[in-house]
């Protein structure tokens, strides 16, 4: 078995050990705030990056981690592992379905291992660079072409006011143009919605690395493509990501 396919092996197992540990949620959730009053952390987004977090170094102590939570280190190994224990905290402390658990593992290549997993909808999405991408076994391909009146775009929104300012100006511009929009809460799911043709594309503002890394390599193993553009990230077949470009950055 090749380096990558032992990565992704390891990496799924810890997604499903960090989601199995998500779903048995406590009745009570602490909660602190980030970068804004409504950008929330729970003691279980800790409690899930501290087990990944120790699961990789015992099994690879001298890869590196990118954590959201802050368990950073860097890597003597030429692999870092990019980390969100629970991508769709809000999400996850509402107790509504569609938060996940997202890892990746980059090289000096770029990103070499994707895996998502969302526990409450009994769903993993999995990729290697140039191995395709796959959602619980099943090979994944984007919808493409599709035009931007039949588009169904799932979208996101940002803790920052004045990034949801542009938001809304995006929105309204959109809204009128295409067939709906969908709101998930987990970016990560948003886009391996498009990989899997569950949405036909997605974008959003003030993602961070660890919010698409995993997600990223899903799509673009499933003919997607995504393009981050400052602040703002856009996923979708080569077709509409063109439209959609041409709209939201134009």
């Amino acid at each position: 078995m090749s380096e990558i396919h032992e990565l992704l092996e390891l990496a799924v197992r810890i997604a499903k050990d960090a989601g199995a540990l998500l779903s048995a949620r406590p009745e009570h959730l602490s909660i602190d705030t980030k970068s804004s009053d409504i950008d929330i952390v729970t003691q279980m987004d800790r409690a899930s990056e501290k087990l990944i977090f120790e699961s990789i170094l015992a099994a690879r102590p001298d890869d590196g981690i990118i954590g959201e939570e802050g368990a950073n280190r860097p890597s003597s190994s030429g692999y870092t592992w990019v980390i969100d224990p629970i991508d769709g905290t809000v999400n996850y402390f509402y107790n509504m379905a569609g938060w996940s658990v997202s890892i990746a593992v980059k090289d000096q290549k770029g990103t070499a291992v994707g895996v998502v997993y969302s526990p409450t909808t009994s769903s993993l999405f999995t990729a290697t660079r140039g191995g395709g991408s796959y959602l619980n076994g099943r090979k994944l391909k984007c919808n493409d072409p599709i035009e931007l009146d039949r588009a169904l775009i799932a979208t996101g929104f940002a803790y920052s006011k004045e990034l949801r300012e542009k938001q809304i100006a995006q929105f309204n511009d959109l809204i009128l143009k295409i067939r709906d929009y969908r709101r998930n809460g987990s970016a990560a799911i948003d886009i391996c919605h498009v990989a899997a043709g569950i949405v036909d594309g997605y974008y959003e503002m003030g993602l961070k690395e660890w919010d698409r890394a995993a997600a990223e390599l899903i799509a673009e193993e499933a003919g997607a493509k995504v393009t981050v553009h400052g602040e703002l990230t856009i996923a979708a077949g080569a077709h509409l990501h063109g439209i959609l470009s041409g709209h939201l950055l134009g």
